[in-house]
C-alpha cells in the first residue's frame, strides 16, 4: 500500500488529536478484562499454571490492609494470588477487590478499590496490564482510615527494604485460610 491509498481510504499522514477518548475507553475494557479473571478465579480457583500479580496504591481511599503491612508499603504493594488466597471477590456496587492472603503467617482480608489498580499480570500467559488511577485531590494526603502502625514484626517482610513497590511472596505459606497456624 502507498501513502497515496491511505489518503484515498480516508487516512492523512499526520493523525491529528482525538475528540473521542479511545485511550480511557481501552483502559476501561482492559480493567473490564482483569475483573472478569479475578470474578472467574473468585469463582472456580485458579487453572492450572495461572497465578496473578496485583499492583495497587496502598495510600488510596477505601484500601484496608494491615496497619503493619501499610507500615512497610506506604504508597504501593504488589501481591501474589497463586497456592495461598481465599474468599475473592468483586463488588462492582462498591467498586472493590477483596480477598483474603496470609502475611507472616497472619490471615487478613484486604479490600483493594479497583481504581487503587495500577498493575495486573499473569505471567503465565505473558500478559501485563498497566492502569492510570484518576487523579486525587492530593497525593500526599493521608487516606481515612489510616491506622497506627503495628511494633515491626521480626519476619523477612519486615525485615524487608522499604520501597515504593515489592511483591510479596507466599510461596511460603502454604496453609489454606487464616485459622489454620
Amino acid at each position: 500500500m502507498s501513502d497515496d491509498n491511505d489518503e484515498e481510504i480516508g487516512f492523512d499522514a499526520a493523525i491529528p488529536d482525538s475528540l473521542l477518548p479511545y485511550d480511557s475507553w481501552i483502559e476501561d475494557a482492559y480493567r473490564t478484562v482483569m475483573l472478569r479473571a479475578l470474578e472467574l478465579v473468585g469463582r472456580e480457583g485458579l487453572p492450572e499454571g495461572h497465578h496473578f500479580y496485583i499492583t495497587y496504591l496502598t495510600n488510596w481511599p477505601g484500601v484496608e490492609l494491615p496497619a503493619r503491612l501499610r507500615a512497610q508499603y506506604l504508597h504501593e504493594i504488589t501481591i501474589v494470588l497463586q497456592h495461598q488466597f481465599w474468599d475473592l471477590k468483586v463488588d462492582e456496587a462498591s467498586r472493590t477487590v477483596s480477598v483474603g492472603l496470609s502475611f507472616g503467617g497472619v490471615g487478613s482480608t484486604l479490600v483493594i478499590p479497583i481504581d487503587a489498580i495500577t498493575a495486573f499480570a499473569d505471567p503465565h500467559i505473558r500478559l501485563a496490564l498497566r492502569f492510570t488511577p484518576p487523579e486525587l485531590a492530593s497525593e500526599d494526603e493521608e487516606p481515612d482510615g489510616a491506622e497506627a502502625p503495628d511494633a515491626a514484626p521480626a519476619d523477612t517482610e519486615a525485615r524487608a527494604e522499604e520501597s515504593s513497590s515489592q511483591v510479596v511472596s507466599l510461596a511460603a505459606f502454604r496453609k489454606k485460610g487464616p485459622s489454620q497456624g
